[in-house]
């Protein structure tokens, strides 16, 4: 979150921070996100997660009106986003098949 407030100028706290934990949760969980982590090398499973993590913070959008106006709005901060949970997601996916 530091990183993201430093780049962008944002002011986001420890509290907003859980609302992007929750997006990995839930995407995590989500059997399409994870068969497209097993299935595709990371460059791929990038380009397709793009598109089911705006669904996922447009399902929690009531939970953080700031960040997801902030993600929706602001593509390079979305972009960064979604890089950073595409990466998490893609490693933690994997790791966890492979336990």
């Amino acid at each position: 979150m530091e990183r993201l407030n430093e780049r962008f100028g944002t002011s986001f706290t420890r509290a907003d921070q859980l609302f992007f934990e929750q997006i990995r949760e839930s995407a995590e969980a989500d059997e399409r996100i994870v068969e497209a982590a097993l299935a595709n090398m990371y460059d791929n499973f990038a380009s397709c997660l793009e598109r089911m993590l705006d669904e996922l913070f447009i399902d929690r959008m009531d939970g953080n009106e700031d960040v997801f106006s902030k993600v929706m709005s602001d593509q390079p901060f979305r972009s960064a986003v979604h890089k950073g949970l595409a990466r998490e997601l893609y490693e933690r996916i994997r790791a966890a098949r492979r336990h």
